[in-house]
């Protein structure tokens, strides 16, 4: 496995050992995973509802100056929080 992959995967855990005790959080945490994913996801390898590379890109050097970043674990968290407080708006419908 690559060295950025297993900085994803790293951050990844991190996140969710930080949501895990959140129980209320994660409705929106599968929700913003069902949002991102790009559509018939299960027909790519790996399947897993991954958002685009390019996309991910994009939001982390308009938040954090660097296509590379990680965002740091407490923004996940208040992400999901706001995502939480938000309740219906921005729904997803399908498509």
């Amino acid at each position: 496995m690559s060295r950025p992959r297993v900085r994803r995967v790293a951050h990844l855990l991190s996140a969710l050992e930080a949501i895990g005790p959140r129980p209320w959080l994660w409705p929106a945490g599968l929700l913003t995973l069902r949002r991102l994913a790009p559509r018939q996801w299960w027909l790519r390898w790996p399947p897993l509802p991954l958002p685009d590379a390019d996309y991910l890109a994009f939001r982390m050097e308009t938040a954090y100056g660097d296509p590379t970043a990680l965002p740091p674990t407490a923004d996940v968290v208040a992400y999901l929080e706001w995502c939480r407080a938000q309740g219906g708006a921005g729904r997803y419908r399908g498509a």
